[in-house]
């Protein structure tokens, strides 16, 4: 299916040269004279080399045709990640390479988005958000207003963040899995 490369989002699979790609990032580039571009980062699903391509935003872009599904997060060892399908009961191996970054935002039966080409996992997507607590922080500081001060905090996952003043240690937070920014404070 052929796209226009300005629509390519992290975490979709493009077919170029006959070989697949998984897309690491994608940035639309408006420079105040010229053609707006699209530059893609991707890795090469065969043998893992990171290749960054730039293209008109109106180029077509041919993006594979992977299918989309749920699987259940079950546990991590040397080999990788282990996934199981909700529906058969099915378990998957996923190698580190696939899961990248995402890795320290895995939970124990968190459901993701595995996509497959033919029978093989090409990529993931983590849900939007994630609840995890806060390990370390500052203390809060009192007057302090709630500004646009934010304090450094460390999270169960060993992710740092950035949180608002008045989050303390043994608070639990809502965090963006793309960018691991603070979302919210946790309703539960």
């Amino acid at each position: 299916m052929r796209v226009i490369a300005s629509s390519i989002r992290k975490g979709n699979v493009i077919e170029q040269d006959g070989k697949l790609y998984v897309v690491l990032s994608a940035e639309n580039i408006h420079p105040g004279k010229g053609t707006p571009v699209s530059q893609i980062e991707m890795r090469r699903i065969s043998d893992g080399v990171k290749v960054s391509e730039r293209y008109k935003t109106t180029d077509q872009v041919e993006k594979a045709t992977v299918e989309e599904r749920n699987f259940t997060f079950l546990y991590e060892d040397g080999e990788g990640y282990h996934f199981m399908n909700p529906e058969t009961y099915d378990q998957v191996q996923v190698s580190k390479d696939i899961v990248g970054t995402s890795a320290p935002y895995l939970q124990e039966s968190m459901t993701v988005k595995l996509l497959m080409h033919d029978v093989s996992p090409v990529a993931m997507q983590l849900p939007q958000r994630v609840t995890l607590e806060v390990v370390d922080t500052e203390p809060v500081t009192k007057g302090q207003t709630a500004s646009s001060s934010y304090k450094p905090a460390m999270l169960s996952n060993g992710v740092r963040t950035q949180v608002p003043p008045h989050i303390g240690v043994g608070t639990r937070i809502v965090v963006m899995t793309e960018d691991g920014s603070y979302a919210e404070r946790a309703k539960d």
